[in-house]
């Protein structure tokens, strides 16, 4: 029975994979840094028992104007695009029957079902995408919480007295290095990472 049940799941996995995705991100509010783009689906769809972590080859990649989109693959980044416009994502670890030669496309698929059946039905991959806030971020407010200590010292003047001083005002700042900023800041974010996750840090160091 578990034979069958794994061959079953392998089979049907396979084919609910099979359709084109069209993938994309809302317009990302000030405060969004970073987060997961998913597949759009509506009530006229029929994709929907696909995995969403796996990207059929021919999916469609949507990027707006200040946002950067990046491909994940098994834990590790295999793709970005900074570009508004779409990206077509095709690699051959996930092949359907509507891209590429349908000989060929039959061939792929068939191995595909083989080895998901060697796990037992489920898929051995995993795929993301990710997009990034790339437009500069205004409107940070700091501030010291308490009087700085200073001296003053100038022996020509006869100078030589300790003052307070305290400073406030706004900065900005802006992700330059969408993969740096994966890799040691955010990492695999399930909804998506925001700026008072890192603004305490900015500034504390600022």
């Amino acid at each position: 029975m578990g034979l069958i049940r794994a061959a079953m799941g392998a089979a049907g996995g396979v084919m609910a994979d099979q359709w084109k995705e069209y993938f994309y991100c809302e317009a990302m509010p000030a405060d969004l840094l970073a987060t997961r783009g998913w597949k759009r689906q509506s009530g006229r769809s029929a994709n929907t028992k696909g995995n969403d972590n796996i990207i059929s080859n021919g999916s469609i990649v949507a990027v707006a104007d200040g946002q950067c989109a990046m491909i994940v693959e098994q834990g590790k980044v295999v793709d970005m695009c900074a570009e508004p416009g779409e990206y077509t994502y095709d690699t051959g670890s996930a092949p359907t029957l509507f891209s590429g030669d349908l000989s060929d496309s039959i061939g792929a698929v068939f191995q595909n079902i083989g080895k998901r059946f060697t796990f037992g039905g489920e898929a051995p991959m995993d795929q993301r995408i990710y997009y990034f806030n790339t437009k500069e971020l205004v409107g940070n407010k700091y501030g010291t919480p308490s009087p700085v200590p200073f001296r003053v010292v100038d022996q020509r003047a006869g100078i030589d007295i300790d003052i307070a001083i305290r400073c406030f005002g706004e900065y900005s700042y802006r992700i330059t290095n969408p993969i740096l900023f994966y890799t040691n800041v955010c990492g695999n974010v399930e909804e998506g990472y925001t700026r008072d996750e890192i603004d305490g840090q900015l500034k504390s160091e600022l």
